[in-house]
């Protein structure tokens, strides 16, 4: 029997599970800002993956990569969420977003 694709859609079931709740808080402290850190981990992660000689590690490794990028997308989409009032917004948010415009 071969567990490899057991293992890999359990993988890909635990990232996708443990990446939601960072996107939404993500969001919700930094709002949509933070999106680079998304994209330079993701990226580290699918070069890392290019280097590893274990397949599964490596399959491992690079699905977590596009699942941190495919986060990006994700983290503009909670945005719109908490706009149409699906998700709560932090408050002082709005205050402290307007003291940045003035430069304060």
């Amino acid at each position: 029997m071969q567990f490899v694709g057991v293992l890999m859609g359990a993988a890909v079931f635990i990232m996708i599970g443990m990446l939601h709740p960072v996107v939404i808080q993500a969001e919700y402290h930094w709002g949509t800002k933070v999106w680079p850190l998304f994209l330079l981990a993701g990226l580290a992660c699918i070069a890392a993956s290019l280097f590893i000689n274990v397949t599964v590690i490596s399959a491992m490794l690079g699905t977590f990569g596009f699942s941190l990028l495919w986060s990006i997308r994700e983290l503009f989409e909670q945005k719109k969420r908490v706009e149409k009032g699906w998700f709560p917004k932090k408050p002082n948010k709005e205050n402290q977003s307007e003291k940045a415009d003035m430069g304060l």
